[in-house]
């Protein structure tokens, strides 16, 4: 492995190990240390990882393609019965040569009187002489035989495929870390909305005892009312069930509370019962009152969207599989060597010892007629060829609408965001001058109520826009393909 990788991958798991050690003693947890525990511990991000690392091994696979194979190939056999070359003994004529006809001329038996060769009762020439072949002398063992060979292919041309092939593993080795790199975002913001999702609902928490408070304080002003006979039972029993339903309200949010922290917990690869506490967890309205940067350039968000990469590089795999489809019509050629052995053997006579011999040549297959089948490939892997590009140019599309949505909706958020902060403010004045009419006898414990509400309304609302610009900034980034993460990661080999 490489020093480089190894300090990385050591660091990474340090730093997960830290962050994770601290959530678990109910330590302070920032956004950052979230999403580093939710990119390491998410299991489809390992799994886009190895298939980063299988990427790459065939690539190394195709590469083999260039370089001479060399096999090895072997065997026994058992026959029940020898080989003979004859079925009997064998006897044949011989030849002498004649100085009258200066040539050789077979040995026949010649009758003595005329002098002219005799035949036999089956029309045959009768020899003088005999030569003895026996058949046990033509009879071979091969009751055990043995066998092996070692080739040598080196491909010469084959119509492009290995070249093709190359390119695809390359291409498919981008797609796989794209596709990494496009997980890492979805994480990054599921992340991101859990975890301000708990925000939240902690300064709706807040928001809720504080409104319970001024709900106490007004029901026990009430209660000394009554007391004295300035206000009635029924003003009281309006506050008793404005109090039940404030507490009912605070008990959803802790609920939700508790909930969401499992949750996020979940998503950061921790034991949903983990204990701990968020770094932003006492935001400030005043933390998000600046307008979001909505400008882009859509060339240069095209670049960076991972899945426009991961499409792009698609179609570069369907035009190399055209090449490779294309190859099926075109010769190929390779170059063979071998050497085989065999025991018995045949190169000094039949002798059972091991004996081989060299042999090199050449292999050309040339396609000529396959009614149509190979050029049909062709053509289909071209369509695909096409399909990928149409899909690619219709994600474009898309991802021109969402950019330019995502950064109105932004836009929108600052603006709700900023009218909430003024509504906070009427509220609030509202309020006061409802509190202070109250204690001086020209306001109704309803007028109280409804100007208790709509405080709590106004805070709710500029929390939920506060939350609501939070997360228009992490989806435009997402969109923007300008998330800050690891992009390039360095795989174990």
């Amino acid at each position: 492995m490489n020093p480089r990788n190894i300090i990385i991958s050591t660091m990474l798991v340090a730093a997960c190990s830290a962050f994770m050690a601290q959530a678990q003693t109910g330590g302070t947890v920032s956004g950052d240390s979230c999403r580093a525990m939710a990119l390491a511990n998410n299991k489809q991000m390992r799994i886009n990882t190895e298939n980063i690392r299988m990427a790459r091994y065939q690539n190394k696979e195709a590469f083999a393609a260039y370089l001479p194979a060399i096999d090895f190939a072997g065997g026994y056999m058992y026959n029940q019965k020898k080989i003979s070359i004859f079925d009997s003994d064998q006897m044949l004529p011989t030849k002498s040569f004649n100085l009258e006809t200066q040539s050789y001329e077979f040995n026949l038996v010649k009758n003595p009187m005329t002098g002219e060769p005799i035949k036999g009762p089956n029309g045959q020439y009768i020899p003088s002489e005999v030569a003895l072949i026996p058949k046990d002398a033509m009879t071979y063992d091969i009751h055990n035989v043995f066998f092996g060979a070692v080739t040598l292919t080196q491909p010469v041309y084959m119509g492009g495929k290995i070249v093709a092939m190359n390119r695809i593993t390359k291409y498919a080795e981008g797609l796989a870390r794209a596709m990494r790199n496009n997980e890492a975002e979805n994480v990054i913001y599921a992340v991101d909305g859990a975890y301000w999702q708990v925000v939240s609902l902690k300064a709706k928490e807040c928001l809720a005892v504080s409104y319970v408070a001024l709900l106490d304080t007004l029901r026990s002003n009430v209660k000394s009312m009554v007391e004295q006979g300035v206000a009635t039972e029924s003003d009281l029993l309006s506050v008793e069930v404005k109090c039940n339903e404030a507490q009912v309200d605070l008990t959803k949010v802790r609920n939700g509370l508790v909930l969401s922290r499992m949750a996020l917990a979940q998503v950061c690869g921790l034991p949903v019962n983990t204990t701990f506490t968020l770094a932003d967890e006492d935001i400030k309205a005043s933390d998000v009152s600046q307008a979001l940067d909505t400008s882009f350039n859509i060339e240069d968000v095209y670049a960076r969207r991972q899945d426009l990469e991961a499409l792009r590089l698609g179609v570069r795999i369907m035009e190399q599989e055209q090449k490779v489809a294309m190859s099926s019509m075109l010769p190929n050629v390779a170059i063979i060597g071998s050497y085989s052995f065999s025991n018995p053997n045949m190169f000094d006579g039949f002798k059972k010892r091991f004996d081989g011999a060299f042999s090199i040549g050449a292999m050309v297959k040339i396609p000529l007629w396959h009614w149509g089948g190979n050029y049909n490939k062709y053509r289909a892997a071209r369509t695909k060829a096409k399909i990928a590009a149409l899909e690619l140019d219709d994600a474009r599309d898309m991802v021109d609408l969402q950019v330019n949505q995502a950064a109105f909706k932004a836009q929108e958020a600052v603006k709700t965001y900023r009218m909430t902060q003024s509504n906070i403010a009427s509220a609030k004045s509202n309020l006061e001058h409802a509190t202070y009419g109250f204690k001086e006898g020209v306001m109704t414990t309803s007028n109280v109520m409804e100007a208790q509400t709509a405080w709590l309304k106004a805070n709710s609302e500029n929390i939920d826009a506060m939350i609501d610009v939070r997360l228009c900034d992490v989806y435009l980034s997402k969109v923007l393909g300008t998330l800050d993460y690891e992009r390039e990661v360095e795989v174990e080999e």
